[in-house]
């Protein structure tokens, strides 16, 4: 998005010196917007896989601990994989071929912590954001078999399924077995107290309200009842959902965001609210919001009280940033 700069230390490291129109080129997408002569959106992957792997070098070599973040932009529009990566996946997508050059650029940054000598002692985790973008043209993908989002509904913005699970790979040697798998819901909120307990720290009441630590999971260790109470996530277009083992509330009639039915493309009489089992159901097909009114007013309460306590965690009640208006919460009553 404009302005079309890179920032280091919290300023561009070239002011912009024109501006270019928007592109669109098939799959590939960028807006109208001032650009820095050293800026190409080509060139933004490599630059930060460079960056990264310049970084755990010379952390390396100061024996300096330390913590990298970074926040690919890709696979996003624009869609643009370098020549070498052009047509790599074989289904005639740039998305599809700008998703393997993230894959190489995430085992270049795992080359660089083997060759600075630290990958037994770093913590390695891939995650994204969201479900896969409608960038990526399903229907040109599912002509070709494949499905982004897998048996889930929806996509990314959507409050379904599709739109919320997501890769969450861990490596850290010595203490997750490799190739070990788990079933339990966990959240990226979850980092925080994840990490807070790895280093020793206690968070104050004022931090990490929804944030559990999941750092028994991580290591296989023996867990009574699951840590996270249930877990609590939102539309594109601001419709809430809670889920809590097989059951998932979702407080608006349709995907709340860009798939069908988006808000305004519910059909008529449509129920305000949708409960899934996700245990028979993990697709959403089966609205059974009508057949289980109890699981529907306990998960109704239970999100009613995080909103009252302005947290999910035991602790002391936070406020919160502003108000929460949801007809679906009248019609219940």
């Amino acid at each position: 998005m404009a302005p079309f700069v890179f920032v280091e230390n919290d300023r561009a490291t070239a002011v912009p010196d024109r501006v270019i129109p928007a592109r669109r080129d098939g799959q590939v997408i960028w807006r109208e917007g001032p650009i820095a002569p050293d800026f190409t959106h080509e060139a933004v992957l490599p630059a930060f896989a460079d960056r990264a792997c310049r970084i755990i070098a010379d952390r390396a070599r100061q024996a300096a601990p330390f913590f990298l973040y970074l926040p690919l932009n890709s696979p996003h529009a624009p869609c643009l994989p370098t020549p070498e990566f052009q047509g790599r996946s074989g289904l005639n997508n740039a998305y599809a071929d700008f998703t393997l050059m993230t894959d190489a650029v995430v085992g270049r940054i795992l080359d660089s912590l083997d060759a600075a000598g630290v990958a037994d002692n770093t913590i390695v985790i891939f995650t994204s954001d969201n479900g896969c973008s409608p960038v990526a043209d399903f229907p040109a993908l599912a002509r070709q078999g494949h499905h982004p989002s897998y048996i889930y509904r929806g996509h990314r913005a959507d409050i379904y399924e599709g739109g919320h699970r997501i890769p969450f790979l861990i490596r850290w040697p010595g203490h997750i077995a490799p190739g070990r798998v788990c079933a339990e819901t966990v959240c990226q909120v979850d980092l925080l107290a994840t990490c807070a307990e790895i280093v020793g720290m206690t968070l104050p009441d004022t931090a990490g309200e929804d944030s559990v630590s999941s750092l028994d999971l991580w290591c296989g260790r023996p867990a009574g009842p699951p840590r996270r109470e249930a877990t609590v996530h939102h539309s594109f277009h601001g419709a809430f959902s809670i889920r809590q083992g097989r059951w998932k509330l979702e407080l608006c009639p349709g995907s709340g965001g860009w798939s069908w039915p988006a808000p305004g493309q519910e059909p008529a009489g449509a129920p305000p609210i949708q409960l899934y089992d996700l245990e028979a159901d993990c697709g959403e097909q089966t609205n059974l919001q009508d057949r289980h009114p109890e699981v529907v007013a306990h998960l109704t309460a239970l999100l009613s009280r995080y909103v009252r306590d302005g947290r999910s965690t035991p602790g002391t009640p936070q406020p919160n940033t502003g108000p929460a208006h949801w007809p679906q919460l009248h019609w219940l009553s």
